[in-house]
C-alpha cells in the first residue's frame, strides 16, 4: 500500500514506519517539534519506498498538494501533541495540532476521496490515531471500552477528544472512510524522554533523582510500541470503516511499580559503580493537576473481530527497552543537548 503517515518522525510513528516500510511505499510528513526526530528514521535514508516532507498539518495548501501527487490509499494521523504535562503549561498548541490540525486533515482528506471515487476503485482510509485519555479516569474496577462515554480531564486529552468526535462527524456527515485506535499507555525505542518510562531510564544513567508523582499509586496500562504498530497495521486491513477499537496491553500497573522494575532491570544490566541500587534514587514529588487515577483498556472487540494480542509482557518490554537506551545512549545525549533536560513541567 501506499500511505501516507503524519507525525511519522515521533516515537510511535517512527515504530510504526520502521516495522512496515518493507513492504508499503510511505511518506513521512512531520513538522519536527521538538519531540520528532529525524534520527529515528536515518537507516531509512537510502530506502526506495520512503520519502520524508517537512511541513504542518496547519498548512492546508502545501497538505493538499502532497496528499493529491502522492495518491495514497491510506491517511494515517500521528500527528499530534501528546504530553499531559506541557498541555498543562501551553494549551494552546494542543488545541492547534490536535484539533485544528484534524479539522484540516479531514477536509483535504474528503476532497481527496471524493476526487478518488470518480477516478479509480482504490479504496482510501483515513485513520486517526488516539489515546484511552479521552475516557477520562477510572476507580478500582472497571475498564475503557470503545463505548464508554468520553470525560477528559486534562488540556492533552480534551483535545484528543475533540478530535476523535471531529473524525467520527466526518463520517456520519460527509461519508469520509474513517477509523480510530484509542491505546493504552505505550513505551519503546525512540519515547522522547519527557515521558515516564524514558525519563526513569536517562535519569538512573544519569544518577540523578527519580520523580515519582504523589506515592505512585496512579495504574496504566502498558503496551509496547511494536504490539501497538501490529495493532494499527490489523486496524488498517482487516478494520471496519466508521468503527473504533480500543487497544491496550493488559498489563495493569501502578507507576511506583514500573519504576522500580526499571531499576531493578538496571541494577543487573548496568550495575551502577556509585550507588547500590538505582532504588535509592526515588524521590516522591508533588502530585501532578488533574492526575487521573487509572486507565484500563477493555481489548474484547478487537481480540475477537481482529484476532490481536500482544506479545510482550511488561517484563519482557522493558528488558527490550532498556537495552535500547543503554545502546543508544548518544540518542539521548543529543536531546539534552538541543531540546529538553528532563527539567518538570506542568506544575502550574
Amino acid at each position: 500500500m501506499k500511505l501516507l503517515v503524519t507525525g511519522g518522525s515521533g516515537f510511535i510513528g517512527s515504530n510504526f514506519i520502521l516495522n512496515y516500510i518493507d513492504k508499503n511505499i510511505i511518506l513521512n510528513y512531520d513538522k519536527l517539534t521538538y519531540a520528532g526526530n529525524q534520527e529515528n528514521l536515518i537507516s531509512l535514508e537510502d530506502n526506495p519506498n520512503y520519502t520524508f516532507i517537512k511541513g504542518d498539518i496547519l498548512d492546508s495548501d502545501s497538505f493538499s498538494k502532497i496528499l493529491f501527487d502522492f495518491e495514497p490509499d491510506v491517511l494515517i494521523n500521528f500527528a499530534a501533541e501528546s504530553h499531559v504535562d506541557r498541555s498543562i503549561d501551553a494549551p494552546s498548541t494542543f488545541i492547534d495540532t490536535n484539533i485544528i490540525g484534524t479539522y484540516k486533515l479531514l477536509n483535504i482528506s474528503l476532497d481527496y476521496f471524493k476526487s478518488k471515487q470518480t477516478k479509480s476503485s482504490k479504496f482510501f482510509r483515513f485513520l486517526h490515531i488516539s489515546t484511552d485519555e479521552v475516557y477520562g479516569s477510572l476507580g478500582q474496577l472497571g475498564k475503557f471500552k470503545e463505548t464508554t462515554a468520553y470525560n477528559p480531564s486534562s488540556p492533552y486529552s480534551a483535545s484528543k477528544a475533540s478530535s476523535d468526535h471531529l473524525v467520527k462527524a466526518w463520517y456520519h456527515t460527509y461519508g469520509l472512510p474513517i477509523l480510530i485506535t484509542n491505546c493504552s499507555n505505550n513505551y519503546g525505542p525512540y519515547q522522547f524522554p519527557e515521558k515516564l518510562i524514558p525519563l526513569m531510564i536517562v535519569n538512573c544513567i544519569q544518577h540523578m533523582p527519580l520523580p515519582v508523582y504523589g506515592k505512585g499509586e496512579n495504574i496504566r496500562d502498558w503496551i509496547y510500541v511494536d504490539d501497538h504498530c501490529d495493532a494499527i497495521f490489523k486496524v488498517l486491513s482487516d478494520g471496519e470503516i466508521g468503527e473504533t477499537y480500543n487497544i491496550g496491553g493488559n498489563q495493569e500497573f501502578t507507576n511506583l511499580f514500573i519504576v522500580e522494575e526499571i531499576c531493578k532491570i538496571l541494577d543487573e544490566l548496568l550495575p551502577s559503580n556509585k550507588i547500590d541500587s538505582y532504588l535509592s534514587l526515588i524521590k516522591y514529588v508533588k502530585d501532578r493537576p488533574g492526575h487521573d487515577y487509572r486507565y484500563a483498556i477493555d481489548t474484547t472487540k478487537i481480540n475477537k473481530k481482529l484476532n490481536f494480542k500482544p506479545k510482550e509482557t511488561i517484563k519482557t518490554g522493558l528488558r527490550k527497552t532498556i537495552n535500547w537506551y543503554i545502546n543508544n545512549i548518544d540518542w539521548i545525549n543529543k536531546i539534552r543537548k538541543n531540546k529538553y533536560n528532563q527539567e518538570r513541567l506542568g506544575t502550574i
